[in-house]
């Protein structure tokens, strides 16, 4: 049984050779006999066949010879793609940095009696950021209890505690900070904020003692008076969310969203006066 399957794989292959040796030889003859044009006619179809499948055979052999460079090539990809990710990433962070810093810039320009002093939150002074944010700037570079401190967006506090080469910075919306304010469009100055908390737990400020008459509106802003010289004059706070009437006392209160997001901050500023002759901290 076995010498018969040998028998017939032989004549199969045999045969196989014998065929394409015809097709080979038919297409490279120019003079053709009848009988052999007639084969030849036949066994077209077969040649294309036969083509293809051999040009397939050749790419899939290509491929898997070539397969380790196709690998690695393809690993070099993947590495450049991930550069190009990392280096994106890196140029959209430079470029908000770039933002933020141009706000400082322009709003320093406006307001030259003031020094701006750089500096990084390295801590917090309790639990969060309601407690305060430890900052990398002290006594060393001049800083003093009581001055303010700002970011890109506007007003983030004012200096509580300060160290050798350390300060302790409290953000407005904790209770214990008091700022003069005034409504930018009214520019009614009567008011002062102060950190509050909503019935939702939000974090937010409020401003009081506004005349009983005061225009103020939700959406209007709200920035510094500039009242003192401490804080300088217009710095941003935020926006009015809601006004409310104290009708005992007669006057009206703004609750204000800040415009800081005291959970993102990066950058941040001392404000230093360059003539403290006047000002009391």
């Amino acid at each position: 049984m076995r010498f018969f399957k040998n028998k017939l794989a032989v004549t199969v292959i045999v045969l196989s050779v014998t065929f394409l040796s015809l097709i080979v030889y038919t297409v490279k003859r120019d003079d053709k006999t009848i009988v052999e044009n007639g084969t030849s006619s036949a066994i077209k179809p077969a040649q294309s066949i036969v083509y293809k499948a051999t040009s397939r055979l050749k790419e899939t052999l290509d491929f898997f010879l070539n397969f380790s460079e196709v690998k690695d090539e393809n690993k070099k990809l993947t590495v450049e793609n991930e550069e190009l990710k990392s280096k994106l990433i890196q140029y959209s962070d430079l470029e908000e940095e770039n933002e933020r810093l141009r706000s400082v810039v322009n709003f320093a320009n406006q307001n030259d009696n003031y020094n701006y002093i750089g500096c990084d939150i390295i801590g917090y002074s309790g639990g969060n950021f309601l407690d305060g944010y430890i900052v990398n700037k002290g006594e060393n570079e001049g800083i003093k209890k009581g001055m303010v401190v700002i970011a890109a967006k506007g007003l983030v506090g004012k200096v509580t505690t300060v160290g050798s080469n350390w300060s302790i910075v409290q953000s407005l919306i904790n209770e214990n900070i008091a700022v003069s304010v005034m409504v930018e469009s009214t520019r009614e100055s009567t008011g002062y904020l102060k950190g509050y908390k909503d019935n939702k737990n939000r974090n937010l400020a409020k401003v009081y003692n506004l005349p009983i008459d005061s225009q103020v509106k939700e959406g209007d802003v709200i920035i510094t008076s500039g009242v003192g010289m401490i804080y300088p004059k217009e710095i941003k706070i935020g926006e009015v969310v809601s006004v409310e009437e104290d009708k005992i006392k007669v006057m009206k209160n703004a609750v204000v969203k800040p415009y800081v997001d005291f959970n993102k901050l990066e950058e941040l500023f001392i404000v230093s006066p360059k003539d403290t002759r006047e000002i009391k901290y």
